[in-house]
């Protein structure tokens, strides 16, 4: 049998052969993990901070804290599948983390902003709870805005491209 049935598929696939993700990817790889991380990281905060009230709601925290990680192993599958070549996870990241995943983060922030009179209002009740939810959130944004780009890296859009 001859080669030329195959001949269109790209080299990597004809031989076997997996390619190795190039450096942008990888980062863009990290950058996700990272964002995942902090979202984690806040949760765990929140959900400690819910518990020590005295009319915590334990059935409704632990829906919450079960749909966040649902979603987080989602991203998680889908940031993988991303390594591996996938336009459709490159895509699905875009639209889902780089859109509507920092919109939710930086909407609250944004909104408490906009209605202080003041930006000292901003820190009035500083709490060591808040700062910390607030380095989380803020590492999860910077390691968002550093994954997405990545994927769009001239490397990373060439091994998009190949597969």
């Amino acid at each position: 049998m001859t080669d030329t049935a195959f001949s269109v598929w790209p080299a990597p696939l004809r031989s076997g052969a997996a390619r190795t993700p190039p450096r942008a990817v990888h980062v863009a790889f990290v950058g996700l993990v990272v964002a995942l991380l902090a979202g984690v990281g806040e949760a765990i905060v929140r959900a400690a901070a819910m518990l020590e009230r005295a009319e915590a709601d334990i059935a409704g925290l632990s829906t919450g804290l079960a749909m966040r990680l649902g979603i987080y192993l989602v991203v998680l599958f889908v940031a993988i599948r991303m390594t591996h070549g996938a336009r459709w996870a490159r895509i699905l990241l875009t639209f889902g983390i780089g859109v509507l995943g920092l919109l939710s983060l930086i909407i609250e922030p944004l909104a408490a902003l906009l209605s202080a009179d003041k930006f000292g209002d901003l820190f009035t009740g500083l709490t060591a709870e808040s700062a910390v939810i607030g380095l989380f959130r803020t590492i999860h944004i910077v390691a968002v805005l550093i994954a997405i780009p990545a994927m769009y890296h001239p490397a990373a859009r060439r091994y998009f491209r190949q597969r």
